[in-house]
């Protein structure tokens, strides 16, 4: 069998020389953790005068969950000291709301704060404690789940992992995963290292805990080595995922339509590929993963609404939208403060028939003095003012007591000379601007005229022929 040092070194040998640099240990002050530290500080005594050498920290973080918090804390400072190891703490404090409950608020707090502290010191490549016990808590947990094959693939050995580490540019590397507990624990006690307790791993009421001492005992008994037979069955798994996220891949880059996902051809895959499809699609733009059940019923939704249908299913972290026989997945959007309470397609109150009203609209006045660019945060977005060769007379722009508004109902916009006048509704379909998008996009006139359309463009009426400095108006939206 091998030894643990062997375990390390045989983990650590490409990952070092990949990643280059400094290494940091996540350091709780726990025997897993302890153990971890010594074997990496041994491993890179060994190689401080070849030409792999790199430099070790070890990272702790101090969640304030238990009374003795700030004992560990000291615990785990002293014995960096005695090691040589550069030690630095970070403190956090947990979202006792987070829905997932306390366990899931300290792992996010933990991973946000480790990537922190990496990005901080430029490093790279940061080492957990995971064993091989852990891989078959992890393993069983997700089976009670109803997990799938993403689920079932348990820890892998090394991964980027930049959502949990909030954007770190760097690999998580579990090094010890082929080991078991009791390895770990008998070279801490042959070695005489101290390490700390924490009184919460006993604690029945955290399910992973339940596992450790009530059901994992009992299947050792049953089952003698079933923690080797979960490890090979997340191997498989995770083989199983890779081939799935191949397909993923594929068919996300065969029903991609820009931005969103051509509904015809997702009709043509079958229910499985479409739900595979979906989590990739998912996966991509880092949303929480749905479950079976939720794609099921989007997915009918989908295929089963008529084609002119503004579906909207709402996800816990954005909005799925069908727009022209399209898919869309649209961060779900904030209440402007500039807006009244529009329907799409009729606004109740008045507009710009035919370009003259008689009261102007109830939007933020402003007038334009020269700058490139005004912010309307009411409106979500910035107004800028481009020199260009079609434009508005720049002189009787600044004439004007302008007003910015969203859509009132009935307004008219004329884009070009030869071209008729028509209601805001034709241009946005003839522009392929999203249902959606519509209500929060501002127009821009003197009350009387409408000048310029977000999403659309500026009106022909009134602008400029002379040999003037003319002014373009462009929207960009925050």
């Amino acid at each position: 069998m091998n030894t643990l040092p062997d375990t390390l070194a045989r983990a650590l040998a490409d990952l070092a020389s990949q990643t280059g640099g400094p290494i940091a240990v996540a350091y709780s002050g726990g025997l897993d953790s302890t153990a971890l530290l010594h074997l990496a500080q041994a491993y890179a005594h060994q190689r401080q005068a070849g030409p792999h050498a790199f430099s070790l920290h070890a990272f702790h973080i101090h969640h304030g969950i238990s009374p003795n918090a700030d004992a560990w804390l000291e615990h785990c400072e002293r014995t960096c000291a005695q090691l040589g190891v550069p030690f630095e703490a970070r403190r956090v404090t947990l979202d006792l709301g987070d829905k997932d409950g306390t366990e899931a608020a300290a792992r996010k707090a933990r991973y946000g704060a480790l990537g922190a502290l990496c990005r901080t010191h430029g490093i790279k490549l940061l080492l957990t404690a995971h064993h091989q016990d852990d891989q078959a808590e992890t393993v069983l947990l997700q089976l009670l789940r109803g997990s799938g094959a993403a689920g079932l693939s348990g820890m892998e050995e090394a991964n980027n992992a930049p959502e949990l580490l909030q954007g770190a540019d760097l690999v998580m590397a579990r090094p010890l995963l082929s080991a078991s507990r009791r390895q770990l624990a008998a070279y801490v006690e042959a070695h005489q290292i101290k390490h700390v307790e924490d009184e919460s791993n006993s604690d029945p009421r955290f399910a992973r805990n339940a596992l450790r001492h009530q059901v994992m005992p009992a299947l050792a008994r049953a089952f003698p080595g079933f923690e080797q037979r979960f490890a090979r069955s997340a191997q498989h798994a995770q083989a199983a995922q890779r081939l799935l996220d191949e397909l993923g891949q594929q068919d996300l880059a065969h029903c991609l339509d820009g931005d969103g996902l051509d509904i015809g051809k997702l009709r043509l895959l079958s229910r499985d590929r479409s739900y595979n499809l979906l989590r990739h699609w998912f996966g991509t733009r880092h949303l929480r993963m749905p479950s079976t059940a939720w794609l099921s019923q989007m997915l009918t939704q989908l295929l089963t609404a008529r084609p002119d249908a503004q579906l909207l299913v709402s996800h816990p972290e954005c909005d799925v939208r069908r727009y022209r026989d399209r898919l869309f997945l649209k961060p779900r959007l904030a209440r402007l403060a500039g807006m009244a309470d529009p329907d799409d397609e009729a606004f109740p109150g008045h507009g710009w028939p035919g370009h003259a009203i008689d009261i102007a609209p109830s939007g933020a006045t402003f007038s334009w003095q020269g700058e490139a660019q005004m912010a309307f945060p009411d409106f979500g977005g910035v107004l800028y003012f481009d020199a260009a060769a079609r434009g508005f007379d720049a002189q009787w722009l600044r004439q004007q007591a302008l007003i910015i508004d969203f859509r009132q109902g009935g307004e008219r916009l004329k884009l070009a000379d030869n071209r008729p006048t028509r209601a805001l509704k034709y241009h946005y379909q003839a522009f392929d601007v999203p249902s959606w998008e519509r209500p929060r996009l501002p127009l821009v006139s003197t009350g009387k005229a409408l000048l310029f359309a977000a999403g659309i463009g500026m009106d022909s009426l009134h602008l400029s022929a002379a040999e003037v400095p003319r002014i373009a108006l462009r929207w960009q939206c925050d």
